[in-house]
């Protein structure tokens, strides 16, 4: 391959890039590459020439990428990349898919453990909770031999069974594609399977990436399925849930609960019944923080990288026409 030019734009999962990580990426790329790494309000002046991005790519800056190949996203959901001009384009697309599923699903499990071991409201009353002390104890629970609905079975579907097969669980898994079972499930059913997952599960585990299929998949007629002790959890993508129809079903116990670390518009403005609601619990999407997050991430583009070069397969490609 000819010499090529590879801009680097930090953001919120990669804010930095170190002097030894800058190096890994030089060598990578090859000793006659440029690299540059640039804020996004300068990036325009870098991104004409570039032929590799590690970073977002709005519609704005994509056009002014006149021989852009390839793109690694620094964020795990790539709805940012869904616009026509990028999808249509043969620029090639990789992420961080299955390298984000652990802190994600310890952050899950955080939400879940909140309302099942009345964490928060115990947090909520600070010391008057010892005079709620026989009412908290009512309503504790324990997770084990409970069933876990997980709805999509990559890396943070996997990471969420592995946690809940150590609590004693049961699992259920469900994906839109026909992917390997594992982490103690025998079989992962198909999307058909929804309605009878959720029927028979305690917990639903929302695991599963943002597209046209399943953006409001979690409306007013898949939450009546479920059952009244309930408990969904999402630390995906907001917009897979109906907020209106997550509401009504909270309130009038459709479901017992729900830990969200996603909202269905972000940021959830204050007036949003979901904050006044003492059975949800809710982080401003940081489930996607950890202190490995960067390092895992521009390991993958500088593996990606070398082979990009070498023309062999890229790891973590993103189908553009499905959007995961």
């Amino acid at each position: 391959m000819t010499t090529i030019k590879v801009l680097i734009i930090p953001g919120l999962t990669l804010p930095t890039i170190s002097d030894a990580a800058l190096a890994d990426v030089h060598s990578a790329a090859g000793a006659d590459a440029t690299v540059v790494v640039s804020e996004y309000a300068d990036a325009v002046n870098h991104i004409g020439d570039a032929d590799v991005i590690l970073g977002i790519v709005p519609p704005k800056l994509f056009r002014a990428a006149a021989q852009l190949k390839w793109v690694q996203s620094i964020s795990s959901g790539v709805d940012a990349f869904m616009y026509p001009e990028f999808i249509n384009s043969p620029v090639i697309l990789t992420s961080e898919k299955g390298l984000v599923g652990e802190h994600l699903a310890d952050h899950g499990f955080g939400l879940l453990l909140m309302l099942t071991r009345q964490l928060a409201a115990a947090r909520d009353l600070g010391p008057e909770a010892w005079n709620h002390r026989p009412e908290l104890r009512r309503q504790e629970f324990e997770l084990t031999g409970l069933t876990m609905g997980i709805i999509g079975f990559g890396g943070t579907g996997r990471a969420m069974a592995r946690r809940a097969h150590a609590f004693g669980m049961h699992v259920r898994a469900l994906d839109k594609d026909p992917v390997a079972p594992g982490e103690g499930v025998d079989l992962v059913e198909p999307e058909s399977a929804l309605a009878d997952v959720l029927g028979a599960s305690d917990v639903v585990a929302v695991c599963c990436p943002l597209t046209e299929a399943t953006n409001k998949l979690i409306n007013e007629k898949t939450l009546k399925l479920c059952r009244a002790n309930a408990i969904l959890i999402n630390v995906t993508r907001g917009e897979i849930m109906d907020e209106a129809a997550l509401v009504d079903a909270l309130e009038n116990g459709t479901i017992a609960g729900a830990g969200l670390d996603v909202a269905p518009r972000e940021p959830l403005p204050s007036e949003s019944r979901l904050w006044a609601l003492p059975n949800v619990v809710m982080t401003p999407h940081t489930a996607g923080a950890s202190q490995y997050r960067a390092e895992r991430n521009l390991q993958r583009f500088v593996d990606n990288l070398g082979k990009f070069v070498r023309g062999e397969p890229l790891e973590g490609i993103i189908d553009k026409t499905q959007g995961y």
